[in-house]
């Protein structure tokens, strides 16, 4: 059964991977959008390519996450009232160790998938809340669920992701907004060339040797989770691909 048509969902992230296949998958089933992202130009390619595909509402807003005044800009300029929140946009930079990580990298990486995450859940939870319906859906990682050598931060963001998740619920409990999380493991998109500064061999590497999750298997669990019945609230979601069985355990065939 199609809960979603008509509904309006807010996507981060939106112009690339998950959140770019989240918003398709949405829009077949009568959802209208309003996509984010810091690509410009491609935000507004894939709502025109939305619009005459699935015939919904599509509106962009270009702008970072990390930036606070920016989001508040955005969340003033809303005219609609909003459904579905999926804080998609997130990131991971290099796999160096605690002792040679670079600051730079570490606070990309805070202020996108903690403090931007918060930003938006912190401006658009009061509409929810005033409104006492919506859903906010935030995407984190396996690695919010383990740690591992080489993320010492980004685990913790992803740790801080699942928290952020569990408060949330908790802060709104006894009203009927849904709070929810999806923990990805080893998914094949443009992560791991971000992760490796644009460097397409160590990405490749990656995913070598084995079947990994693509876009679409985790837009397929958002659209399910957001379509469960009202009373229904999925806390989180840990998908793998069959290959993977931790963060540090994957069969990769030679």
């Amino acid at each position: 059964m199609n809960r979603l048509e008509g509904k309006t969902a807010i996507i981060t992230g939106a112009t690339s991977g998950i959140g770019m296949k989240t918003a398709e998958l949405f829009a077949a089933e009568g959802v209208n959008l309003i996509l984010t992202g810091r690509r410009k130009e491609r935000l507004e390619q894939i709502a025109s390519t939305l619009k005459e595909e699935f015939g919904v509402g599509v509106q962009t807003a270009a702008f970072d996450v990390r930036d606070q005044q920016a989001c508040k800009e955005f969340v003033v300029s809303l005219s609609d009232s909003i459904d579905i929140l999926v804080n998609n946009a997130g990131l991971a930079k290099g796999t160096d160790p605690v002792y040679s990580a670079t600051f730079e990298d570490w606070d990309v990486m805070i202020d996108t998938n903690v403090k931007g995450l918060l930003y938006l859940s912190r401006l658009i939870s009061p509409l929810m809340k005033k409104r006492n319906t919506g859903h906010i859906i935030n995407v984190g990682s396996t690695a919010g669920h383990e740690s591992y050598a080489g993320g010492v931060v980004y685990t913790a963001t992803k740790h801080a992701v699942k928290a952020i998740t569990e408060s949330t619920k908790k802060d709104l409990h006894g009203t009927d907004i849904r709070v929810s999380m999806v923990s990805p493991g080893l998914v094949e998109t443009e992560f791991s060339e971000v992760r490796f500064d644009g460097d397409k061999e160590k990405a490749a590497d990656v995913y070598k040797g084995l079947k990994p999750l693509v876009a679409q298997d985790i837009a397929e669990i958002i659209v399910f989770v957001a379509n469960r019945p009202a009373h229904v609230n999925i806390m989180d979601t840990i998908i793998y691909p069959v290959s993977q069985s931790s963060a540090t355990m994957v069969h990769r065939n030679e």
